[in-house]
This record gives structure tokens, C-alpha cells and sequence, in this order.
């Protein structure tokens, strides 16, 4: 019921009218069933995740398409793990890029997670997925491996070959042992030519809502 209850908090904190972005998960999902139910019936969507633009249409709520869009009034996502400072990983969907884009729009971004995905500072238990054009494959990957990554192309069940994004770009899973300066890896790896983005959201995020297992929901403000 955690989701359920975080999706419940961030309701709370949208308007009929507004224009908001969406990420993906089982959270989203609880949360579209209380815009939903709330009759917010003058609410549109940016989404880059397909189910749950999918989802949207099915309880008739407007979805428009992101090319389409230059600002948001809030937007909304999970992520893998996040930090007391707000930084996060969103290295699970491979939809980082257009994830981040949607981010940037939005006037105030907003992740919603349990507590169990809350760290002190981020561990790194999960790869940092990095989007690469396809020309800069062997190049990006032999950067990332002098930084002292262990590097695979992502793979995925049902399909031949490594995961390609919807834009056609490889996803490279890079797994780092240490991470002492968040900031600076994500630097160093975006300006490694050949890079699209990566899943390390630094400074982004303008607040967390976490939901606890006693059903209590707590608002983490960036510092």
C-alpha cells in the first residue's frame, strides 16, 4: 500500500488545468486512478513511458506529445534509489534521456518512492545506465572502463542483441564499485563524446515523497 499512499500525497499537489508530466511504475499507475477519480478532466499529460500514456488514454485523460510541450507546471517519477540531498538513479526503464527531458520542463519535479529506495548517499547497487549514438559504441565504452566501470550493453528477455532506445541509441549498463563525487562522475561521463545522457539525475529533483511502512508519508525538500 506504500505506493498507493505516495501516489495519494503527490495528488494533493495538483490542479484542474495544469499540464503535468508523468514517469512510468506502479506508483504513476495509483496515481492516474486519483486524477481519475478527482475529475481533474481538464489535466494533460507528457509521458515518455508508453504504458502509461496508455493508461492515461484509458481513463480518458489528455495525453499530448512531448515534442509538442515547453514547460510543465509539475511533473512526477520514480527512480531506482534516491539521496538525502536528491540525487537520483533512474537506471531501470532505459528511458533516462527522454525522462530528463520531460524533468527539465517541469517547474517543479517531484519523486515519488518508499522508503526502502531512500540512502543516505547514493550506493550505486545499480548500474548507471549511459545512452549512446550508435558511431560511439566501442569508443564510450573503453572511456567508461578507464574509470574504473565494469561495462555491458544492457540485454533484454524477447529480443535478440542488447536494448536500443526508442531513438535507435544503444544502452550501455555501467557499474561503478566507489562513487565519492556524484556530481563530478556524471560530468565526466556526459562529456565522453558519443554520450546521450545517463541515469544519475544530479540537482534535479525539487522534492521527494517517500512513502514508510507505517503509512505516514514524508516531503523531502532539496537542501
Amino acid at each position: 500500500m506504500m505506493k498507493r499512499e505516495c501516489a495519494e500525497a503527490a495528488y494533493k499537489l495538483i490542479k484542474n488545468g495544469m499540464t503535468i508530466g508523468l514517469g512510468g511504475g506502479r506508483t504513476i499507475q495509483y496515481l492516474i486512478e486519483f486524477i481519475n477519480m478527482g475529475n481533474l478532466d481538464q489535466i494533460k499529460v507528457v509521458t515518455p513511458s508508453m504504458s502509461t500514456a496508455l493508461a492515461c488514454k484509458s481513463h480518458g485523460i489528455t495525453v499530448i506529445p512531448t515534442w509538442l510541450t515547453s514547460s510543465l507546471d509539475i511533473a512526477f517519477d520514480g527512480c531506482d534509489q534516491v539521496d538525502e540531498s536528491l540525487n537520483a538513479l533512474k537506471s531501470g526503464g532505459a528511458i533516462h534521456t527522454q525522462e530528463r527531458i520531460v524533468a527539465a520542463m517541469a517547474k517543479q519535479y517531484v519523486l515519488l518512492v518508499d522508503s526502502s529506495k531512500l540512502v543516505q548517499k547514493l550506493t550505486f547497487d545499480y548500474p548507471v545506465a549511459v545512452e549512446v549514438v550508435p558511431e560511439a559504441f566501442s569508443y564510450v565504452k573503453s572511456q567508461l572502463e578507464k574509470m574504473g566501470a565494469q561495462v555491458a550493453w544492457r540485454t533484454g528477455s524477447g529480443k535478440d542483441g542488447g536494448v536500443m532506445t526508442d531513438q535507435g541509441n544503444p544502452v550501455m549498463d555501467a557499474a561503478f564499485n566507489t562513487v565519492d563525487d556524484v556530481a563530478a562522475l556524471n560530468r565526466r561521463i556526459s562529456d565522453i563524446p558519443g554520450v546521450v545522457d545517463t541515469s544519475l539525475f544530479v540537482g534535479i529533483a525539487a522534492k521527494a515523497i517517500v512513502a514508510q511502512p507505517d503509512g505516514t508519508v514524508t516531503v523531502i525538500d532539496r537542501p
